[in-house]
């Protein structure tokens, strides 16, 4: 499925741990699909809830920080008071000693919570992606817009009237990348018509009935799938 892994986020950090959440998510729809439920919307319920299960020992552990940092807080301010407008050397060191024993005291670390917060930004802002463009990662999704976008892409003037809904602000440089080559439509520009049609508003679904009018049928099923 070349032309669906166009279609996913590219970014060094987020992306692969896109790609891992988008295999789950997938793999999600493929079971509510033997099941006879094909439904992307609990799909994304149940993919939200694994994610959060998988997350909540890290919510727990930062929880508990916060807990025993409100609870050091007396103490952190006590000794943060001793030094005070002291700044030679000797001071500053005995501050990050006693500091230090005082994480120790209450077993935790003085980098704990970044480190937890280190962990869950990528993936939730990961999560956030493959819900934000389903069909770069459910390939069954995909292949539900496929057909139609074939057939736009062929048809005369769509390039344009395409760029005009409401969905396509996010996607204007991928228009001026997309491209023919000897009559053959790249899966670059079958993904940016997809991505648009992702993001269309019902009244952009009647818009493209009436404007192409030998696919009406095939838009309102489309849009009904």
């Amino acid at each position: 499925m070349t032309g669906v892994l166009l279609t996913q986020y590219q970014g060094k950090i987020i992306g692969p741990v896109a790609w891992v959440l988008g295999k789950l998510m997938n793999g999600v729809f493929i079971c509510l699909n033997a099941l006879g439920i094909p439904n992307i919307g609990l799909a994304i319920i149940i993919f939200t809830f694994v994610i959060y299960m998988c997350l909540l020992p890290l919510t727990i552990k930062q929880q508990r920080f916060s807990k025993l940092q409100t609870k050091m807080s007396p103490e952190l301010k006590e000794i943060q008071n001793k030094y005070k407008g002291k700044s030679d050397q000797n001071s500053m060191l005995a501050q990050q000693e006693e500091v230090k024993a005082l994480y120790a005291k209450y077993g935790v670390s003085q980098t704990g919570s970044c480190i937890q917060m280190l962990i869950q930004m990528p993936i939730l802002f990961a999560l956030y992606r493959v819900i934000d463009s389903i069909p770069a990662y459910v390939n069954s999704v995909y292949s539900v817009f496929q057909g139609l976008a074939d057939k736009l892409i062929t048809a005369p003037g769509s390039t344009d009237f395409m760029q005009t809904l409401s969905g396509a602000s996010r996607f204007t440089s991928q228009f001026s990348n997309a491209s023919f080559t000897d009559g053959v439509v790249s899966s670059y520009t079958t993904n940016t018509f997809i991505d648009v049609l992702n993001k269309c508003s019902s009244a952009d679904w009647d818009s493209l009935a009436t404007q192409f009018p030998d696919l009406s049928s095939l838009v309102t099923s489309t849009h009904a799938n």
